[in-house]
């Protein structure tokens, strides 16, 4: 009966979810749903299991939410984000629509900004390039993808994603985790999404097929859309409702200007990590009033909030004075942090009861017997707990709380590197948690004016196919010559 209320709850969740309801709702329901089937205490399991839980995750990354959402929200309204588009659009040229897409998309997101900002200005940057190029609108929610979604936020050593940054207390490692094995799974997304959008776009050609109807701008649509917002918050970190919350400015900043923040975020980040935290005396977080913690366990979030935060800081700096109202942009970045942080907290919580749960041990059982050794077992683990649930952070969260230990006390037995543990986590959560009911999804498709019929193939292939190559890749390396 336990493993049956454990998969009754999952499938409560996974339905009403992509039917719109609230996962703040949705997840303690189902969790005591699993509870209630194996004949354990309801509302112990609500205020002990699920809320402690779901508080360890809110006091580990909220500072990470917050700062992201909040440079994201400057770096729109100081008009840094778009001046960064119409650089790309101007050196690259419509010829190269799609490789400007591209890597307008991968520059802002590696550089801190959130996903949804970057989606409400490469969309009408895309729109505008794919019209002049006569290249098919259904293509331009795929372009957008391989930039912004896959090597960015999963593979390329440093990234401040989130994802990227979760791992990092269960295994004690950086945002720098496995940095070569990172950019060969980079270089495999970038090299199958380009091959791919290379080929459909000739294909196009052949077949005559142009950009298509000028359909209305749809951005406004979707932000204002509570479908789409409440299954947007639990795939990424940033509330789609604050978009318009505040005003942009009316000029734009030169490209050094617009581009000095992100390469902040790089810099800092990498000097954190590697130089001002491994030299610094952090004994004291021993302490039960620190939490009885140890440095290793912090440094990647401090290292990634300190990055960001500095980031801020060059931002207001350098052209904060831009920004119409700062307060209301501030007010907006930091409000746009809340719901996201929550829903995928409340995730992490249902998948504390689940793991709580004396059937949990076969489902334990099941993965680290899957054949191929740990590497592959926690692959499959990400992969998906992401599928089901829509989310990259909130799969890969519930899997390491559930599972982290374990497969920290095998890489030990067996001399793995944490950080390959790391690098193959993250890329696992940022497979399959691309389907078609990821909020992320159906926002960018929503934004791009296109439909699951026309567009999701294209992201399958681009977004999927490219990262799970990458995956096996990873796993295949790291297993024979280990992590570097």
């Amino acid at each position: 009966m336990g493993l049956l209320g454990i998969l009754v709850g999952l499938s409560i969740l996974v339905w009403l979810a992509y039917r719109g309801w609230s996962v703040l709702l949705l997840a303690p329901t189902a969790a005591l749903i699993a509870a209630a089937f194996s004949g354990e205490p309801l509302l112990a399991h609500w205020t002990q299991t699920f809320m402690g839980s779901a508080g360890r995750f809110v006091a580990q990354f909220f500072p990470l939410f917050l700062l992201g959402a909040l440079f994201g929200k400057l770096m729109e309204d100081s008009g840094s984000v778009n001046a960064i588009a119409d650089f790309m659009t101007e050196k690259l040229g419509a010829e190269r629509a799609v490789l400007a897409v591209v890597l307008a998309g991968a520059v802002v997101t590696y550089g801190g900004v959130s996903l949804f900002v970057a989606y409400f200005v490469l969309a009408p940057m895309a729109t505008a390039l794919f019209r002049r190029a006569d290249i098919p609108r259904r293509l331009m929610p795929a372009a957008i993808i391989v930039g912004s979604s896959t090597f960015t936020m999963s593979a390329l050593p440093g990234t401040p994603a989130i994802p990227n940054t979760i791992p990092m207390p269960f295994f004690g490692t950086t945002p720098f985790a496995a940095p070569g094995l990172g950019i060969i799974a980079s270089a495999i997304m970038l090299g199958i999404g380009l091959w791919w959008l290379g080929r459909a776009e000739a294909r196009a050609r052949i077949a005559g097929e142009g950009f298509g109807d000028d359909r209305p701008p749809a951005a406004d649509a979707a932000v204002d859309d509570p479908l789409i917002r409440e299954r947007a918050v639990t795939a990424r970190d940033f509330d789609p409702a604050e978009i318009h919350r505040s005003a942009e400015a009316p000029d734009r900043p030169g490209i050094v200007v617009a581009a000095a923040p992100l390469v902040v975020v790089v810099i800092v980040n990498l000097l954190m990590s590697f130089a001002v935290l491994p030299n610094i005396d952090a004994t004291f977080l021993a302490e039960p009033r620190w939490g009885g913690t140890t440095l290793s366990a912090v440094a990647g979030v401090w290292a990634v909030a300190t990055a960001l935060a500095a980031a801020i800081a060059t931002l207001l700096a350098l052209g904060g004075r831009r920004i119409p109202s700062l307060r209301a942009t501030m007010d907006a970045g930091a409000n746009a942090a809340v719901l996201p942080i929550f829903s995928v907290a409340s995730l992490v919580g249902f998948g504390a009861v689940v793991a709580a749960m004396p059937a949990f041990e076969a489902v334990r059982d099941w993965v680290l017997g899957i054949g191929g050794g740990p590497l592959v077992s926690l692959a499959v683990a990400t992969n998906v707990l992401a599928a089901l649930t829509g989310s990259a952070s909130g799969g890969l969260t519930i899997a390491l709380e559930a599972l982290g230990p374990t497969f920290m006390a095998i890489a030990t037995a067996q001399s793995i590197d944490p950080g390959l543990l790391h690098r193959i986590a993250v890329i696992g959560a940022g497979t399959l948690d691309i389907l078609p009911h990821n909020g992320a999804v159906i926002t960018l498709l929503a934004v791009c004016g296109c439909t699951h019929r026309e567009s999701y193939m294209d992201i399958v292939v681009v977004g999927i196919g490219g990262s799970l190559a990458a995956l096996v890749a990873v796993v295949l390396i790291g297993g024979m010559v280990g992590s570097f």
